[in-house]
């Protein structure tokens, strides 16, 4: 498994980057050959299911996930917090995205740990330096909006 983290500041206010994080659907502009489709009807909260396919027809996978916990920034300053949990065979795992606030705007941290089951367990590394790249490009245009 590949493990990294993201951390970003942004002159968001916490209930605005989390809105931004925490918008499934909006993730498929970020990340190349990946449309990501919400199984569960709105709001999003803790049981909600999406999946991510990417690739082109036939050389595609999916990365489906659930909402294990859901607990968004507070309006008294209160961080929030969101993991989630891949659920698939090609891609296993976790996310847990996290928001606080930082003077007049936030600090996101997005930590992951994943596997991809084709790939031998010494990718790690790689594995590691791909999810940082794709993964902290996903944060960055999210926030920027």
């Amino acid at each position: 498994m590949a493990r990294f983290v993201i951390e970003r500041r942004t002159a968001l206010p916490p209930a605005e980057a989390w809105r931004r994080l925490t918008a499934w659907e909006n993730h498929s502009g970020s990340v190349p050959l990946t449309r990501i489709t919400v199984l569960t009807p709105p709001p999003s909260g803790a049981g909600t299911v999406f999946v991510a396919r990417t690739g082109l027809g036939r050389a595609s996978f999916a990365d489906p996930m659930r909402v294990e916990a859901w607990q968004p920034p507070t309006a008294d300053g209160g961080p929030g917090r969101c993991r989630l949990v891949k659920t698939g065979r090609t891609v296993m795992g976790w996310a847990e995205i996290a928001v606080r606030a930082d003077g007049a705007g936030s600090r996101v941290r997005w930590e992951e740990e994943l596997r991809v089951r084709w790939l031998p367990y010494g990718a790690g590394g790689v594995t590691r330096h791909a999810g940082r790249l794709v993964f902290g490009r996903v944060v960055d245009t999210l926030l920027a909006g």
